[in-house]
């Protein structure tokens, strides 16, 4: 193993490449440690401040954790989310089954508290508005994989289940349907990368510079009057949004559309 020192690439990127390829490869799998720090410096000839770089590239990547005082591991593969947030309707509105067996909701706070900007945005109400929220966080075996929320205007749960610290055996959605007697009828989803927020990062157990990916997913009734306004926090570098659609057949004459005179 070795690296160009007359190579652009900086050094640590190199080795970087090296133990990317070796993962891929399944020299190392999921779950098992690497050698340490200076057996890797002395493998390549190179100080164990490089290695160390290495290596914290590679955990923002996600490929590997380090878990104190026992060394750095291989990460698991990355959480596919279909279909952004239209897996929590199901596809005939109703309940996966199965994800109740690979994810477990922590449920954290139900009470009133100010939203966030985006939060009062979608509302269409001021920043200092009070609303419902119902914090939770999800855990796949024995890591945390989501952190999320979920906030109502009080005068539709004012007095319903919705304000009581508690799960359902059932979606939230059609709790809230049910309880408020609004429909959920459209939806849109808006997922932006950034930086986490001190609590985020302490929750998902990553670092403060591991890029996140956020959901902000706001549930409409028919009159398109917002009924829930949902966030949803994942680590960035192991998650995987993945949608799955049709593509439209051609038309036979694609100008009668467009009021094209074809001569």
């Amino acid at each position: 193993m070795t690296i160009n020192p007359g190579a652009a690439e900086f050094p640590h990127r190199q080795i970087a490449a090296q133990l990317r390829a070796r993962i891929r490869r399944g020299e190392w799998v999921p779950g098992e440690r690497l050698p340490s720090i200076p057996a890797i410096a002395a493998m390549y000839g190179v100080a164990k401040q490089t290695v160390q770089r290495t290596v914290d590239q590679l955990r923002v990547e996600g490929l590997l954790i380090t878990k104190p005082g026992s060394g750095t591991y291989v990460r698991g593969t990355r959480r596919r989310l279909n279909r952004l947030s239209r897996g929590r309707y199901g596809a005939q509105r109703g309940y996966h089954a199965d994800l109740a067996a690979r994810y477990r909701q922590q449920l954290l706070e139900v009470g009133l508290a100010t939203p966030p900007a985006e939060v009062a945005d979608a509302f269409g109400v001021s920043d200092s508005t009070q609303l419902l929220v119902r914090r939770h966080l999800v855990r796949t075996g024995d890591a945390a994989v989501e952190v999320g929320a979920s906030w109502f205007r009080p005068a539709d749960t004012a007095g319903t289940s919705l304000e009581r610290v508690e799960s359902y055996g059932r979606p939230l959605y059609q709790e809230v349907e049910e309880v408020t007697g609004r429909r959920y009828a459209t939806a849109t989803d808006q997922v932006t990368a950034r930086q986490p927020s001190r609590e985020e990062a302490e929750l998902l157990a990553i670092r403060p510079d591991t890029p996140v990916l956020h959901l902000l997913h706001v549930a409409y009734d028919a009159d398109h009057r917002p009924i829930e306004v949902a966030t949803a926090t994942w680590p960035g570098p192991v998650t995987a949004l993945v949608e799955e659609y049709p593509v439209p057949a051609a038309r036979a004459d694609p100008g009668a559309d467009l009021g094209l005179v074809l001569g």
